[in-house]
């Protein structure tokens, strides 16, 4: 059976084929990690976990390189662009935790008297983040830019 056959009911799982991925690549690498696999809002989210963490794969830009692949293997598996996010060893909060800490220079900056604060450019996924944050502390956010380029602004609201 071809993919373009498929039918929803048949249709490989996006969460069973990143999760085969990952276990793999765990296998190869000679790591232990819990694999969970969460669906919210559409979005599938795998988080892999271990009780001694999993610090060489937990780092920012490795889990992000590591999500695109997983992605590929994902589209590969299914025929279908994939928004799965990966979430290594507490990756996720600890990259949320980072972001809040930008969204704090962003406020000391406008309370300082600045108009507006430019971030650097961010990943759509971490956007959303900054954007979630800002609002909880009464800031507009705002993104500008296409493609690589794309960015927050926040200004106060």
């Amino acid at each position: 059976m071809t993919d373009a056959t498929l039918s929803p009911a048949t249709a490989p799982d996006e969460g069973d084929i990143a999760a085969d991925y990952i276990e793999e690549l765990l296998d190869i690498t000679d790591l232990d990690g819990d694999i969970e696999i969460e669906v919210t809002e559409g979005r599938t989210t795998l988080t892999v976990g271990a009780d001694g963490e999993l610090p060489l794969l937990s780092h920012p830009e490795t889990v992000a390189a590591l999500q695109e692949l997983t992605r590929l293997a994902v589209q590969n598996g299914t025929g279908e662009f994939s928004r799965l996010v990966l979430d290594i060893g507490g990756s996720r909060n600890t990259r949320k935790a980072q972001l809040a800490r930008l969204v704090d220079r962003a406020e000391a900056a406008l309370e300082g008297g600045a108009e507006r604060y430019d971030f650097a450019p961010l990943s759509s996924y971490e956007r959303k983040i900054v954007h979630d944050i800002a609002a909880e502390r009464g800031l507009i956010s705002e993104s500008e830019g296409e493609g690589r380029d794309r960015h927050i602004v926040v200004t106060r609201g």
